[in-house]
């Protein structure tokens, strides 16, 4: 990746780790109480939500939303927001789950997708993951249907599939859906990566 990635990492007192990434145009920011009219426009969005299960949107509040986020611990899970040339474009999140960080990404506005944002975003997401919240492994998983996702995690990034679930879940409208697992060690991404990253760090 040929461009210098801009990073702040800042410890806050109460609030554990800020997180804003900037890769060219593209940054990764923390999710904060003013984001959550926009989260909620997404998330009550069936278009939007329909890959999760959701094709009647989530039916959520923003006060719901901001409660929400003030539980956001670097421990347990942390919710950001995409930008694209200083506007919100989707939303980035990861999960402690037993030492592993289970992580999610959306690319809301339908314009902005299949551009290869996702690649990068997941790119640089990881790698901060690995080297400030020394993380050893990353997790996720994707629907079976969703061939476009199983090849970026596969061929783009380096996952490793590691099982398949039939009929895991069920959806709004009843329907049941598989879905596909994925892990990567920390040391897999280390070696898979043809040029190490470029960070600066700076201030906010």
């Amino acid at each position: 990746m040929a461009c210098t990635i801009y990073i702040c990492i800042e410890r806050q007192k109460d609030r554990g780790m800020y997180m804003f990434i900037k890769y060219d145009n593209l940054i990764i920011r923390n999710a904060v109480a003013a984001d959550a009219i926009q989260l909620c426009a997404w998330w009550n969005d069936g278009k939007i939500m329909a890959h999760a299960g959701l094709p009647n949107g989530l039916g959520c509040t923003p006060e719901e939303i901001r409660k929400s986020l003030a539980d956001d611990t670097d421990e347990t899970h942390r919710r950001h927001i995409i930008e694209l040339d200083g506007r919100p474009i989707g939303e980035m999140n990861y999960r402690n789950k037993d030492g592993a960080a289970e992580l999610g990404i959306k690319i809301c506005d339908f314009s902005q997708q299949e551009k290869g944002y996702g690649t990068i975003l997941l790119s640089v997401f990881i790698d901060a993951l690995f080297l400030h919240h020394d993380y050893k492994k990353m997790i996720l998983d994707t629907n079976l249907n969703n061939k476009r996702a199983q090849h970026v995690y596969e061929n783009k990034l380096g996952f490793r599939r590691i099982g398949l679930e039939k009929n895991a879940w069920r959806d709004q409208l009843g329907i049941m859906n598989s879905i596909i697992n994925y892990e990567m060690s920390k040391a897999d991404w280390i070696a898979s990566r043809k040029e190490p990253l470029e960070y600066q760090y700076r201030d906010r």
